[in-house]
């Protein structure tokens, strides 16, 4: 990639992106989430993330929107965008917690969990093509990568 920039001669390197390693690490999350996504996305019609808040809550089963924002690192927001969402297709219903009714308890309904199994098998195949592609070797290293950044990096 070219530029007509040219950097200062007294100043630092410019920083190429490319072999930036964070920029390297998000670049290719967003390459992979938005070829998944695009999978849900002919096949349901869902956003992200409704299909995070889908997948959190079939994984849980029983779980508020407070906690799905913090297993899917989402702002609340689009939480209950996605709740939201959801509850229209008839996806998921919401009941008060007895002893809070601030708190609502989230749950599949009989139609939200069809939905899930088989975005589940949606996913578990697009992991397996993911990992095919990279080979067991690449798979492994980088499967390590992340536990290591997740580990100290980790919130």
């Amino acid at each position: 990639m070219s530029s007509s920039r040219t950097p200062p001669e007294d100043g630092p390197e410019p920083l190429a992106l490319e072999g930036f390693l964070p920029y390297r690490l998000a670049r290719a999350a967003e390459h992979v989430s938005r070829q998944f996504a695009a999978l849900y996305r002919e096949r349901h019609g869902m956003t992200r993330p409704e299909w995070r808040t889908l997948a959190t809550i079939g994984q849980y089963r029983r779980i508020t929107a407070t906690a799905i924002g913090q297993h899917s690192s989402m702002h609340k927001t689009k939480v209950s965008r996605a709740i939201r969402a959801l509850e229209e297709r008839g996806w998921i219903t919401r009941q008060a917690d007895e002893t809070d009714r601030r708190i609502e308890h989230i749950e599949l309904t009989r139609d939200g969990r069809q939905n899930y199994m088989e975005l589940v098998q949606l996913a578990r195949s697009y992991e397996a093509r993911l990992k095919a592609a990279l080979g067991a070797t690449a798979t492994a290293e980088l499967e390590a990568g992340i536990s290591v950044i997740e580990a100290r990096l980790g919130e």
